[in-house]
């Protein structure tokens, strides 16, 4: 079977280095309510820029504090390395349960979405379109490698 889409086995390791403490991050900063917008100010090119009391415009050199953006290509690109990095012993089911694990993901994500639009209005709900960004991800990596560690128990009680 091919997996020519999928990256090399190795990438998953990174991939946890940058999606675990990202997460942790992002989770920690939702409960607690911690901004971290002002961290690590420094120039920026913009493509476009539009700042509430300040000058809009494109193509511009600003200052802006550019954590909260390493924090989302952290746990984008880190999910994106975990969730479709090559399992060491890739096969028709790891396939099969990855597809699933997606659909699912998928499924639970855009149904979440539809319940916040009719139920959330906002500040709140601006935040659950923020958090969206990382939830598809997170909730594929979870279903994935729990259906991963059932079959592998499933294995494990045959022998």
């Amino acid at each position: 079977m091919k997996t020519q889409f999928l990256f090399p086995h190795s990438w998953k390791k990174v991939g946890w280095i940058l999606f675990l403490p990202g997460i942790l991050l992002v989770i920690m900063g939702s409960f607690f309510n911690v901004s971290i917008d002002n961290y690590l100010p420094i120039k920026v090119f913009a493509l476009y820029s539009d700042e509430i009391l300040g000058k809009s415009g494109w193509f511009q050199i600003i200052t802006n504090a550019i954590a909260d953006e390493l924090l989302t290509i952290m746990v984008i690109g880190g999910g994106i390395l975990v969730g479709f990095s090559k399992m060491k012993n890739e096969d028709e089911m790891i396939s099969n349960i990855r597809y699933e694990s997606l659909v699912w993901a998928t499924y639970l994500n855009y149904g979440i979405i539809l319940f916040t639009t009719l139920f959330i209005y906002g500040i709140a709900y601006m935040n659950v379109l923020i958090h969206n960004l990382f939830t598809l991800l997170f909730f594929f990596i979870l279903r994935f490698h729990y259906r991963i560690y059932k079959l592998s128990k499933a294995g494990d009680d045959e022998e």
